[in-house]
């Protein structure tokens, strides 16, 4: 199966050992708002509803989660 962008963009920041766990989490949170941001662009236009940015946020969650990181419990009414 093939990796995505997101998927390895999230591996490179868990295995850089150049930067610090606190980093690595403003950095996939970073990537956690962003993600949200297209989607909900994307919830209020024509887009695809089958555009990957579940997968992509699920890949960043489960990251911070795997860091123990607070993750954040938003729903759709909060996106």
């Amino acid at each position: 199966m093939p990796v995505t962008a997101m998927e390895k963009t999230v591996r490179d920041i868990l295995l850089d050992s150049h930067i610090r766990k606190s980093r690595k989490i403003d950095r996939l949170r970073e990537l956690q708002s962003e993600a949200r941001g297209i989607q909900r662009a994307g919830s209020e236009s024509s887009m695809s509803a089958d555009d990957g940015l579940q997968d992509d946020l699920r890949v960043i969650e489960k990251a911070l989660h795997d860091l123990h990181a607070d993750v954040e419990q938003k729903g759709a009414a909060t996106l």
